[in-house]
């Protein structure tokens, strides 16, 4: 008899070694002590990190674990660990399983090989994992994986979660700070919060591991365009497909058993596109379950023979994916600070911070946009189907009258709710949101959080969150020297005031309009805003002395570390296109033109008998079919020839920016031509002469 399956809520972080089992495990003093760790910042005794080490280790095996490993987040946006075996031999030629607080707290992976933007030379092998315990320890595979920061030997970060760790204890001081000096005393800690939704594709892996530049590359770089797409709107949270809702309901599973909130399912715009969205956790703690997230989708869809897609534009003329960062404030004492409340313009708490947000984003839009900048993404922003490369904020008709009236001096008055009729007595009465959600808006208030809609599918949202918290950090600090010194009865009319000097100076971000007009994007240059739509536009912004003066006041990266992110970004972005070219050289040359001198062979071969037999019939269709492959033919040549001489050149340039140019300008439009030709070609191409699937067999492959 099959054994009956477990609850999701108990099934729920039953592989985690979540607080609810220290709790129950550890001695109370060693409990209280982690917590102080956690919650304070205070060094953790060795005596209590053996006795966590211990008990950790004893609740692992339980779950089946041999090894362990600290689990990091270099610089290739991936994660990355080194397994090692609790088991220790023993003279008699038994063996004991150990593990010990110095090996839980800190790790020695070969740091030699990780990208280091420069900060340490190749030989320069030795670097360091920290224990980070404010986000659980979990079992997967055998192994107890405990997240941990990632230093190098002289102690410059090389991870995504230190700067991220930084930022979060910068804006909860600075946040504690202001709320004090607002009134709210009992407050002793902020937290920043956290939803990513997650896009992806989901395709047959046997058609995927046909495509040379789906798996190389993780994005087609050839394809004509299936006869249908997703002009109907039809796919759009429709039925899901039996392989699809199976393969859903797989990796539910295996992420509620690792502690991640998954909570809403669907099917996306696009054909075989999907999303993942789940509920806010802490920050730290939702960039970590992020990438278990990705890591776990495409193990799960390995399992059931589907391939997951996460890069930003798999697919030409379809949409593309990102990965919505829905991103609040939260305060220990249950308060969130986004809130607008029931009268907005008497909450001068939820002014300060929403002043705050807007002086921050105005002033730091160009690091925003680096902090989502990939050659993947770069395909996505400002295509009509995620938010432009210009950076602004949609707040709402509700929010833009309730600033209005802060910048004016006039009266407020909240609409409350609206009832809306449904025109159905049978129906509820449904109530209208304060605001509504506008697609087209890279940053968007949604009631009580903000949703930041640039992030590509495949990135690690570490990095935006850290740039996002830094910038609100230093606004508050601002606010903090401007308001410390007032006297408590004369508090209100310095905040009104200060907010309203705030919006009247950062108003030029805030658009509540169409993001996808031409129109805007020329009033966003009227208004002196950024429109930074390439990876080598935006990221030499990151050394601009404000950027740089703004993370070393905070503490979050020195000017070294950013120089090597600057360089870093820019190699990364070089590597991937070029990787792209000779890809697609490889996959024009060898599989079309394969499958075309096949078609032409046949075809001709058809000519020339037909013709013998009937020297007067009017084969128009098949000598006008050939006339093109030919033509398109010589064309593919000439522009395969291009884009393989030119990437030579490419890589010979020596600086990171001039390459990370090259490769932007030249390469993607010789690639961009080559296409035009390959595609056309391919249309006329009848599938079974090609070696690869088409799009309309990968996009509709799954049923």
């Amino acid at each position: 008899m099959e054994e009956l399956k477990k609850p999701a809520s108990e099934e729920f972080g039953s592989l985690v070694f979540s607080d609810k089992v220290m709790k129950e495990r550890l001695p109370k003093d060693v409990y209280k002590a982690v917590h102080k760790t956690i919650d304070e910042g205070t060094t953790l005794d060795k005596n209590v990190a053996n006795t966590v080490a211990a008990v950790m280790k004893e609740w692992a095996i339980e779950h089946g674990a041999t090894h362990f490993t600290h689990w990091f987040q270099p610089m290739t946006g991936l994660t990355a660990e080194k397994h090692d075996s609790f088991l220790t031999p023993q003279a008699d030629g038994t063996a004991i399983m150990e593990f010990s607080g110095k090996e839980l707290i800190k790790g020695e992976p070969d740091a030699s090989s990780f990208p280091s933007g420069g900060l340490r030379a190749t030989f320069e092998a030795r670097g360091y994992t920290a224990w980070d315990p404010s986000s659980p320890a979990f079992v997967k595979d055998g192994s107890l994986y405990i997240p941990t920061a990632f230093i190098s030997y002289g102690g410059e970060v090389l991870d995504k979660k230190t700067p991220l760790l930084r930022s979060i204890d910068a804006l909860d001081t600075e946040a504690v700070k202001i709320l004090h000096i607002l009134g709210d005393k009992d407050v002793k800690h902020v937290d920043t919060t956290l939803g990513s939704e997650q896009e992806y594709f989901l395709i047959d892996k046997e058609k995927y591991m046909k495509r040379k530049d789906l798996v190389m590359c993780g994005r087609t770089l050839i394809g004509a365009p299936a006869p249908k797409g997703q002009e109907m709107s039809d796919h759009y949270f429709g039925v899901l497909k039996p392989r699809v809702s199976d393969y859903m309901h797989a990796l539910d599973d295996e992420l509620w058993k690792l502690g991640v909130p998954a909570k809403t399912k669907h099917n996306e715009v696009a054909p075989s596109q999907h999303e993942l969205a789940p509920m806010f956790e802490i920050a730290n703690v939702a960039a970590d379950h992020n990438q278990l997230t990705m890591e776990m989708m495409k193990r799960v869809a390995d399992k059931k023979g589907i391939a997951c897609l996460l890069h930003e534009k798999p697919f030409e003329g379809i949409n593309g994916s990102g990965k919505h960062n829905n991103w609040s404030i939260a305060t220990d004492t249950g308060i969130n600070l986004l809130d607008p409340g029931k009268n907005p313009a008497e909450n001068l708490r939820f002014q300060v911070f929403l002043a705050a947000i807007i002086k921050a984003v105005d002033e730091y839009a160009d690091l925003l946009r680096i902090s989502v900048a990939s050659a993947g993404n770069d395909h996505r922003l400002g295509a009509n189907e995620a938010p432009p490369a210009i950076i602004s904020i949609f707040v709402g008709d509700d929010v833009e009258k309730l600033l209005d009236a802060i910048e004016s001096g006039a009266a407020y008055t909240t609409t409350g709710k609206v009832r809306m009729g449904t025109g159905a007595h049978v129906l509820p009465e449904i109530f209208k949101d304060n605001t509504d959600r506008n697609r087209t808006s890279p940053f968007a208030f949604t009631g009580n959080k903000f949703e930041f809609r640039m992030p590509g599918s495949s990135l690690s949202v570490a990095t935006p969150n850290t740039v996002l918290n830094t910038a609100v950090s230093e606004e508050l600090s601002q606010f903090y020297e401007e308001l410390k010194d007032v006297p408590e009865d004369g508090v209100k009319d310095a905040v009104r005031a200060l907010v309203q000097k705030t919006v009247k100076e950062h108003k030029r971000i805030i658009f509540n309009g169409n993001g996808y007009t031409d129109e805007w994007v020329a009033e966003a240059e009227k208004r002196g805003l950024y429109n930074l739509k390439s990876v080598p536009d935006a990221v030499p912004h990151m050394l601009d002395e404000k950027n740089v003066d703004l993370f070393e006041k905070h503490h979050i990266y020195t000017k070294a570390e950013l120089e090597s992110r600057y360089e870093i970004y820019l190699d990364n972005y070089a590597k991937e296109v070029h990787i792209e070219s000779l890809a697609m050289q490889e996959m024009v040359r060898k599989d079309l033109m394969e499958g075309m001198i096949g078609y032409m062979h046949d075809l001709s071969s058809e000519l020339v008998e037909k013709k013998t037999v009937m020297p007067d019939l009017d084969c128009t269709f098949e000598e006008d079919t050939l006339k093109k492959l030919t033509m398109l033919s010589n064309k593919m040549g000439s522009a395969l020839e291009k884009l393989k001489t030119d990437t030579i050149e490419a890589e010979k340039v020596a600086d990171n920016l001039a390459k990370g140019k090259e490769y932007h300008e030249v390469i993607l439009a010789d690639m961009d031509a080559l296409r035009k030709e390959a595609d056309a070609a391919e249309a006329l191409v009848p599938d079974q002469y090609l070696p690869y699937p088409t799009y309309a067999q990968m996009l509709f492959s799954l049923r």
